[in-house]
């Protein structure tokens, strides 16, 4: 009978030892995915951070430059902000299929990305 036991308690400790491994596992197959999603979003951030840099300093410009050609400088800034507003129109009507869905699948994709090792 003591052998019994001996081999139910040999069982249950292996089984204990697997559920640790597998819930180990699983975090940290947890953690990899989010700082790979983490770091790709970083990634993205710090391109849409020097285009937006890039785009502002040329707007600038170019306002001073139509504001010049106009006579006045405040004239170019008022045509470079009615672009801005008919764009803003524009993405607000479309914003759902090109920025929504993207940044779902890309969020999607990532997360069922299998790492080969």
């Amino acid at each position: 009978m003591s052998n019994n036991e001996t081999s139910i308690e040999t069982l249950f400790g292996k089984a204990e030892d697997c559920t640790k491994t597998t819930l180990e596992l699983l975090k940290l197959k947890a953690i990899d995915k989010s700082a790979d999603i983490v770091s790709s979003f970083a990634m993205r951030l710090a391109f849409f951070i020097v285009v937006a840099l890039f785009i502002i300093i040329s707007n600038i410009g170019l306002a001073l430059w139509i504001g010049d050609l106009l006579g006045k400088s405040y004239y170019g800034f008022f045509i470079i902000a009615a672009i801005y507003g008919v764009l803003a129109i524009t993405l607000r009507s479309f914003l759902h299929q090109w920025v929504k869905v993207p940044v779902s699948n890309f969020i999607i994709t990532q997360m069922l990305k299998s790492k080969s090792i």
